[in-house]
């Protein structure tokens, strides 16, 4: 089975990288523009993204596993498309600071003949979500 996993320590609480993972205003400075998120086990949401050449897809979501300031994990497909893919977000304290660690896994199961279905695709997004996006995020909330 084919998975992203990217690692980034932040120097950030835990429950501050949690809010920012949760609550639907922070979400939208950093992440995706959701119309609404909650943190609750079968919570289903949607959001589009754009592909490499601009393409539309629909992501379908659904919370699977919610541990307060430590994991969160959900669901992630496509309207309209074969596959079935889990993103799980785990905090790590270490000290002051806190290790986030994302693994997208279930990958192999999205058309592997689509650009922006590829492991390199699907790196190269997460890895700039983590490491920078989340990263400015973060380091404005000093």
């Amino acid at each position: 089975m084919k998975a992203v996993i990217v690692e980034e320590v932040f120097n950030a609480t835990a429950k501050t990288i949690w809010k920012a993972l949760t609550n639907t205003d922070e979400m939208k400075k950093w992440y995706f523009d959701l119309p609404k998120f909650e943190p609750i086990v079968g919570f289903e949401f949607t959001f589009t993204g754009q592909g490499n050449t601009g393409e539309k897809y629909i992501h379908l979501c659904k919370v699977t596993e919610v541990i307060p300031n430590q994991r969160l994990q959900y669901s992630w497909e496509y309207e309209h498309l074969d596959g079935y893919s889990l993103v799980t977000f785990d905090l790590i304290e270490e000290g002051t600071k806190t290790r986030l660690k994302l693994t997208h896994s279930g990958l192999d199961s999205f058309p592997q003949d689509h650009n922006d279905f590829t492991i390199q695709s699907f790196t190269n997004g997460w890895t700039t979500l983590v490491t920078k996006f989340l990263l400015d995020y973060l380091k404005g909330k000093k």
